[in-house]
């Protein structure tokens, strides 16, 4: 089964040697896959420090990071433990971080996260085990933060310092302005570091405005450094990381001086690095279609030009003087890559009848489609493709919208009261499927971190299942053609999810074999903050792979939208629908019926725009993009790609 993480395609070049390679590149990284193969590779090298000390019958002092990125590491360093024997006698450890106030017991704290994701389930000594204490008197940090960084001196020093990376470029809690030598202390968090901890508060206002942090001395003293980058929303701070200049603005960048420093990267944090970004101006590229395409976009954005404007005086001149040679000249280039992209667009996206569809994104047969539309969250379908999901009911296809999850996390306590309320108001004690009244005692007493009743996350789904009703009739769908999976592993009551499991493939593989689809649409947006997408799209490519051998599948296809986080860039995208003004009006308001989702949106991560003004952007900038690049000029345009299962 393929990751969902293996949708972004290889890039394949030809390194012009060592030199040329790091031109660009300060620090030493390795990029993998996806992120499960790296933390793989990362907890073995953890492990085989950790047995190296103790055959020579010595402590191993590590340095460990929280948050998401190390997620995976600590998985396979328990994994080990409880099935190679690996222990954990000798180890010491010493955590970067702590907000400040904050609980031990706290579900937000580090010592919850690092006690919930590793420590409980291995054999080290609690009294080896240091994580700042977030509630030590304001009077007592002074001195707190010295005993702290001494304690890491009487240990014998960090051997190995795992790290992750903020969008500030922070690592620990040393937000820009951080000095070199400075050491452990108390820190104020920068305001996008709070942002994209807002999701795991409920909001912005919930996150501490502090922290206890280790400082940037003290993590360049490590004896080893390995820092992990996973997702397109690290891309820009990787670059700039990596390939930028030293800066204070910038903490990370303090690396590019430590001597044994390596970043692990999946190939999406590692997307925006010049030798994937733009490999032609590192060395030799074996020129795919896909990096063709990719190249000939890039030079019309960069000389501002329209493809067919193109001259070999561009192509020379910016490093892709091979590929003009290897094409013969600049106009063959340029009526190629214009009649690829001229193909991507449709206003048929279940194909067109009766027409030669050779040089179409669909095919023409047959000519009234059963398609599914899977939306990870009850709002995806309309904010991701919307417009596309209208014209596929209008040109007569039988559309299926199916809800993977059940959305309710996302669902405000302040909202829920409303709903329960009016409801116990209109009914009041009459017998219903939700005693209203427990509901509301439950909500006005709630303490922090509780997590909701079964009741309360019964409403709170069913306020989001009514939301999607009223939305998709508004695009024109029917009821019996609106599925909810409500699947297993979302249904936690936190923010934290289960492990996608055998129950939740078999619920989408019933739901595919039920419909039989010429068409599968599928989130492939996987930058939402919790990585229920990604949950949710490899849910989709394990039922697909174990349906396979289905006579009905070999005409089934799967396209892979984008809109809510991200949109596909140009030389990706293989099908473009484009929008009329009233079309991208209708997607709006169908959008707008999740109002539960407007105004005050949960988990918003670096996005601070509602989920209807981003989609809407997005789409207008595809438009302007493949009009700046010299084809017709639409209001907005939806973009998807075909993927292989």
């Amino acid at each position: 089964m393929k990751s969902a993480l293996e949708i972004i395609p290889d890039i394949s070049y030809k390194s012009a040697g060592k030199f040329e390679e790091t031109r660009f590149e300060k620090i030493h990284n390795e990029i993998f896959r996806n992120s499960a193969e790296a933390s793989v590779i990362v907890a073995q090298e953890i492990a085989q420090l950790i047995r190296s000390k103790q055959e020579k019958n010595k402590s191993c002092v590590l340095g460990l990071a929280t948050g998401s990125s190390p997620i995976k590491v600590y998985e396979e360093l328990v994994r080990m433990y409880r099935e190679e024997g690996l222990s954990f006698s000798n180890v010491i450890t010493f955590n970067l971080d702590e907000y400040y106030p904050m609980s031990k017991e706290n579900n937000q704290s580090y010592h919850y996260f690092m006690h919930q994701h590793l420590f409980n389930h291995i054999d080290i000594k609690p009294e080896n085990i240091n994580i700042p204490d977030g509630t030590v008197a304001i009077e007592e940090l002074n001195q707190y933060c010295i005993d702290y960084e001494m304690n890491i001196k009487n240990a014998g020093g960090l051997d190995f310092q795992l790290l992750g990376i903020g969008r500030t470029g922070h690592v620990g809690f040393n937000e820009p302005g951080s000095h070199i030598n400075s050491g452990t202390r108390i820190i104020t968090l920068d305001h996008i570091t709070r942002v994209d901890a807002s999701s795991d508060f409920n909001g912005i206002d919930n996150v501490p405005k502090r922290a206890i942090t280790m400082g940037v001395s003290t993590i360049m003293r490590s004896k080893r450094i390995v820092l992990m980058a996973w997702g397109q929303n690290k891309a820009d701070i990787i670059k700039r990381t990596i390939q930028g200049d030293i800066s204070s603005e910038v903490p990370a960048t303090f690396l590019q001086n430590h001597p044994n420093a390596t970043f692990v990267l999946d190939q999406s944090a590692a997307s925006e690095l010049t030798r994937f970004k733009t490999p032609w101006l590192v060395g030799e590229c074996i020129w795919t279609q896909e990096l063709k395409s990719k190249a000939i976009v890039w030079l019309c954005q960069k000389t501002k030009q329209s493809i067919l404007k193109l001259t070999d005086r561009d192509y020379n001149n910016n490093g892709m003087s091979d590929l003009l040679a290897q094409e013969g000249s600049a106009y063959d280039l340029n009526i190629n890559m214009f009649n690829v992209l001229q193909h991507t667009i449709t206003g048929w996206p279940g194909g067109k009848p009766n027409t030669d569809d050779s040089h179409r994104p669909e095919r023409a047969n047959p000519a009234k489609k059963r398609v599914i539309l899977f939306s990870p969250h009850p709002d995806d379908d309309v904010i991701s493709m919307g417009g596309t999901f209208s014209k596929l009911i209008k040109q007569g296809h039988d559309v299926h919208v199916v809800y993977q999850t059940s959305g309710n996390i996302a669902v405000t306590d302040d909202e829920a009261l409303k709903f329960a309320e009016v409801a116990k108001d209109f009914l009041g004690d009459a017998a219903s499927g939700i005693n209203f009244k427990a509901v509301i005692e439950f909500l006005n007493s709630k303490s922090e971190n509780q997590i909701d009743s079964l009741e309360v996350r019964k409403l709170k789904g069913l306020i989001r299942r009514r939301e999607s009703y009223a939305a998709t009739r508004y695009i024109g769908l029917k009821d019996e053609n609106t599925h909810f999976l409500d699947l297993p592993f979302y249904e936690t009551g936190q923010v934290k999810k289960n492990p996608l499991g055998p129950e939740d493939i078999a619920i989408v593989k019933d739901i595919i074999a039920q419909i039989k689809p010429h068409q599968v649409f599928a989130a492939g947006d996987l930058a939402d903050p919790h990585g229920t997408h990604e949950v949710c799209l490899n849910a989709i490519f394990a039922a697909m792979k174990q349906l396979k051998p289905e006579k009905y599948m070999d005409d089934c296809w799967l396209w892979l939208y984008r809109g809510a986080w991200h949109e596909w860039d140009i030389h990706e995208i293989d099908m473009a629908v484009p929008l009329s003004p009233s079309e991208v009006l209708l997607k709006r308001h169908a959008i707008l019926y999740h109002q539960s989702q407007k105004d005050r949106v949960m988990f918003q991560g670096n996005d601070s725009r509602e989920f209807w003004v981003r989609a809407e952007d997005r789409n207008k900038n595809t438009a302007v993009l493949y009009d700046e690049l010299g084809l017709a000029e639409y209001e907005a345009i939806e973009a998807f790609k075909r993927f292989d299962y």
